[in-house]
């Protein structure tokens, strides 16, 4: 497809960006923790880690890894750990040492766990203590020989630790018991004191399998290369360079750390900037998350639709000093008008939304920093990304006219680790990956995503989209969530479900939801049936899981 959106660029952003085939992430922080050594880093209750601690800690932790443990080079690290500071130590320790890091949710199942461990065969954990006896029950057939285990507070200073880890273990008992073969103390592994075997990875060596696809059966792990990683990176920073500054950024990552949304677009993306990152531990607090706010004077912050919806409801936003905050992004989720209207109301910021997956790093494209307000577009390909969107028998759809989303770039995944076939099933032969979204791009270049091509609704072979439906549904000022499925139906085929949330104190019946929507849809895109629920189901990053709706 011709690169119609450079037309659209903002100036001074080029067509595409140079990369040096022999830099890695390695080199990245090495290069950061030289520039930046007196900046603080990574914050995380209460405390904060410079640049040069940080290159101090994970260089330590690498060499334990090497010595200590004697892993070789290319050997696979799980990390299984909320946003804590221990987090950016273990992950930049494991690169340091020549090896490849597993991201895992620290709140999987046995199962879940399990699956990912034996399928990437990783040799070494690193696990929060509170989820050691969920590990307890998946090691079992695994690989694993090396299990390190961090409580919440390791890495706070004394007496802060001790107080936060017997609160933690005692008083709240979010700590089950656990009995683990070999257990390593994570504080002990800092105190290694042997040298580091310095390692230069390439770009074309392994970084990280980031495990993706869960939702349609078993995750499998997307291969992503220091390369891939490191120039979605470069993309990201030059494409909002008029935004930030090296050197003077804060920005509020809230996004857990081992979904690759808040590892590239925070802690890596950052990292290069000397900004500092300050974690959020748990954002469901939402009381402790706009006190945590209100300290300091952020630049910047990313999220999904559902916690930018849950902070512009909170009645406390209005102490927080938004007077700095210049960048504020989305993606996982659709960005819905409603939600944007709200936030930029209280915030006087708009929410740069953008368009990503796991397989490319993740982010493939996003609305201008200039954005001025909500288009309900996913905005314009980053540099060096090329797009084509395709139908089913891969011909390339023109513009105005909806097909697949397909990518080719610097930042697109080596493949699936092991899974050949699942390789081919989304790369086209001539190397593009098949996303599985449906968008429309118009003649400027911008993008709107339509829907997920496996959630198009079929009502009399007529095509509905559950996004387009949801965002009207959103309009009705009583609602909070809602979240539209096909249900199987004996005139149309299928029919259109809402599923939706109101607001608290709120009151809206079906028929008012049809009414709003009569107003704005089609006819036959109105919903035939409406569910009012309490919640509704949601993956770890907030985002509305559509299959649990169907399935449950």
């Amino acid at each position: 497809m011709e690169r119609i959106w450079l037309q659209s660029y903002p100036p001074g952003v080029p067509a595409d960006i140079e990369l040096d085939p022999a830099d890695s992430l390695v080199g990245m922080l090495e290069r950061a923790c030289r520039q930046f050594a007196d900046r603080p880093a990574f914050n995380n209750l209460g405390r904060s880690i410079s640049y040069a601690e940080l290159d101090r800690l994970s260089e330590r932790f690498a060499a334990f890894l090497q010595a200590g443990l004697g892993l070789g080079r290319g050997e696979r690290v799980a990390i299984m750990l909320p946003n804590l500071l221990q987090f950016p130590v273990a992950l930049y320790g494991v690169w340091r040492a020549g090896l490849v890091v597993v991201n895992v949710n620290p709140l999987y199942t046995a199962r879940e766990l399990a699956h990912q461990l034996r399928d990437s065969g990783a040799t070494a954990i690193v696990v929060v203590a509170n989820a050691g006896a969920v590990l307890e029950q998946a090691l079992a057939g695994t690989a694993v020989r090396h299990v390190i285990v961090t409580e919440i507070g390791d890495l706070l200073p004394f007496p802060r630790r001790q107080l936060v880890n017997f609160v933690l273990r005692h008083v709240r008992r979010m700590v089950p018991r656990y009995r683990l073969p070999g257990v390593i103390r994570f504080d002990a592994a800092l105190r290694h004191a042997g040298p580091l075997q310095r390692v230069a990875p390439a770009g074309a060596d392994l970084a990280c399998l980031q495990y993706t696809g869960g939702t349609t059966g078993l995750a499998r792990g997307a291969m992503l290369s220091h390369g891939n990683l490191l120039a979605n990176v470069r993309q990201i920073n030059t494409w909002f360079a008029s935004l930030v500054r090296p050197g003077a950024e804060v920005v509020i990552t809230a996004l857990p750390l081992y979904h690759v949304y808040a590892l590239t677009c925070n802690c890596l993306a950052y990292t290069e900037l000397g900004g500092l990152n300050v974690l959020i531990t748990d954002p469901r607090d939402m009381p402790g998350f706009i006190r945590e706010l209100r300290r300091w004077k952020f630049t910047a912050m990313t999220g999904v639709n559902t916690l930018y919806q849950h902070l512009a409801n909170h009645p406390a936003l209005g102490s927080v000093d938004f007077s700095h905050l210049k960048l504020v992004s989305a993606g996982g989720m659709a960005v819905m008008e409603a939600t944007a209207k709200q936030w930029a109301a209280a915030t006087g910021t708009e929410i740069l939304e953008g368009y990503g997956l796991s397989e490319a790093s993740p982010v493939v494209s996003s609305n201008r920093p200039d954005l001025a307000a909500w288009t309900g577009s996913i905005g314009l390909p980053l540099p060096g990304t090329g797009i084509s969107l395709r139908d089913d028998d891969d011909h390339e759809m023109p513009v105005g006219q909806p097909g697949e989303i397909c990518v080719r770039g610097p930042q697109v995944m080596q493949g699936y680790w092991g899974n050949h076939s699942a390789t081919g099933d989304v790369m086209t032969s001539d190397g593009y990956l098949r996303t599985g979204d449906i968008a429309v791009m118009d003649a400027a270049g911008y993008m709107r995503i339509v829907d997920r091509k496996k959630d198009m609704i079929s009502v009399s072979g007529l095509k509905a989209y559950p996004n387009e439906i949801e965002n009207v549904v959103m309009l009705h000022p009583a609602v909070l969530e809602a979240a539209c499925i096909g249900v199987p139906d004996v005139g149309t085929s299928e029919a259109v479900k809402v599923f939706v949330v109101l607001r608290p104190g709120q009151v809206a019946t079906a028929d008012d939801i049809r009414d709003i929507c009569r107003r704005h849809l089609a006819a036959y895109k109105v919903p035939k049936h409406v569910e009012f629920r309490d919640s509704l189901p949601k993956s770890n990053v907030g985002k509305i899981l559509r299959r649990a709706l169907r399935e449950g």
